[in-house]
Parts: C-alpha cells; sequence; structure tokens
C-alpha cells in the first residue's frame, strides 16, 4: 500500500517505447501538414495532376480503355505515396542530419528503431488524408472505381510495399548526401517519375520504352494500383518488382545512411 510520501515520490525514467513512438509519429505528421513545401509535395501537385489529366484527356480527346477519371485515380494515389515516401522523407531527413537533429535525438531515451517507427507511422497517417482528398476530388469528376474489396486490399498491399521502397530510397538518398543536394536529387527524381516513370500514365502510352519501365518502382506501383482498382486483378509481375526495389532499398539505406 502506497504511503503518502510515495505519491509524492518523483519517479524519474524514460516513457513506454510505444509511448514515445507514439508521441514522434504525431510531431512528424504536424511538421509535415505544417510545411509548405510538403503540403506541395503531398496533395497540391498529386491532385494538380488528377484534374488537369482529366480536363486534357477531355479537350485532347485521349483515347483510354476507361473513362480518363477511371484511369488516372489510380496512379495519381501511387503518385502520393511516392511524393510522401521517397521527396518528402528524403529532404526532410537530409534538412535533420544537417542541422543536427538526428544527432540529439540520439541523446534521447527514443531508440533509432523508435525514430523510425515514428517517420513510417507519420507517413501513413499522412498517406491517408492524401488518399481521402484524392479520392475525394476523383468522385466529384465521376470516379467510379471497379476493384470492389479486393482490389482495395491489393491496392492497399501495394501502397505498402511501394511505401517500403520508396521510403529505403529516400532514406538511403538523404544518407548519403548532403542536405543541398537531397534537395535538389528528389526533386529532380520526382519530376523525372511523374513525367516518364510511368506511375501517373499506363505504361502503354509510352509505345515501346514501357517494356522498360515496367522494372522501375513508380511503373510497378502504378500497374499495382490500376489493375487493383479496375480491374480487380493482382499484377503479380508489378509485386515482384516492388518486392525487389523494397529489399534492396532497405539493403542500400541501412549500409549507407549516416545519423550525423
Amino acid at each position: 500500500m502506497s504511503t503518502e510520501q510515495d505519491l509524492f515520490t518523483p519517479h524519474p525514467g524514460s516513457a513506454p517505447l510505444a509511448s514515445q513512438v507514439r508521441a514522434q509519429a504525431w510531431m512528424e505528421t504536424k511538421l509535415i501538414l505544417r510545411n509548405g513545401e510538403q503540403l506541395l509535395l503531398a496533395v497540391v501537385i498529386p491532385v494538380l495532376a488528377l484534374i488537369g489529366g482529366v480536363l486534357a484527356a477531355d479537350r485532347l480527346g485521349l483515347d483510354f480503355d476507361e473513362t480518363a477519371v477511371n484511369m488516372l485515380t489510380p496512379g495519381v494515389l501511387a503518385l502520393a505515396v511516392m511524393s510522401t515516401s521517397f521527396t518528402s522523407l528524403a529532404i526532410a531527413t537530409g534538412f535533420e542530419r544537417r542541422y543536427g537533429l538526428l544527432k540529439r535525438l540520439g541523446a534521447s531515451p527514443l531508440p533509432r528503431f523508435g525514430l523510425l517507427m515514428g517517420k513510417v507511422l507519420a507517413l501513413l497517417g499522412v498517406q491517408v488524408l492524401q488518399a481521402i482528398v484524392i479520392c475525394a476530388v476523383a468522385l466529384t469528376f465521376g470516379w467510379s472505381p471497379g476493384g470492389g474489396a479486393v482490389g482495395f486490399l491489393l491496392a492497399l498491399a501495394g501502397a505498402l510495399l511501394g511505401t517500403v521502397a520508396f521510403a529505403g530510397l529516400g532514406l538511403a538518398l538523404a544518407g548519403a548526401m548532403r542536405a543541398e543536394a537531397t534537395l535538389a536529387a528528389a526533386n529532380l527524381v520526382y519530376l523525372l517519375l511523374m513525367m516518364g516513370g510511368g506511375i501517373v500514365l499506363p505504361r502503354s502510352t509510352y509505345g515501346a520504352a514501357g517494356d522498360v519501365l515496367q522494372y522501375l518502382p513508380s511503373a510497378a506501383l502504378g500497374d499495382v494500383l490500376r489493375d487493383a482498382l479496375i480491374d480487380q486483378t493482382a499484377n503479380a509481375g508489378a509485386f515482384v518488382v516492388l518486392t525487389i526495389w523494397a529489399v534492396l532499398a532497405a539493403v542500400v539505406a541501412s549500409r549507407t545512411f549516416k545519423w550525423e
């Protein structure tokens, strides 16, 4: 039975790991949502890509197997996953290294595993918000996903696998280069993959180059989401490509990432 003296005696010590990870994830989420550049990458560019793509398809009479919004929405969702998991994560982590934030966190009770878990949970939380906004915009244009429950689960599995692959690439980039170089490289890679990586548009629109693009993580993620949300089918080849990229990126990041 505790005495009155015990009630008022301090008990110094760190919080449970789950509480530390939850607090870190909440802080990372708020930092992303409060940063204008991060919001531009996470929400504004994908939404503009969807609206612009649908309007351009109607004006130019582009011929898809599905309506323009049905064909473009899965690709834009894939673009949003890449925006947050790769570009935003790489840039934010690069500047955290430059300002010594990661080094200072190393002196806190939060272990490195907990820090990474906090970042991952923050990414997943932001991706949920991205999906809600993009799906709401797509529905206003008449989006009619044909994948059903099975398609949703396949798309969710592909998005999680894509998150692992792109997050590994982002951490590898941020851990190996200076912050300014990471900023430039992450934005350049993002633009190249968005325009020519087979993520927003189907690979068939790239002609003969589409056969080569299927080995990129961007095209594989786009293929998985399109097949899941349009035809309710699992693209086994694209899942294999994403898995290989996820494993390779994790290995490279674990060997090259520097915390200071």
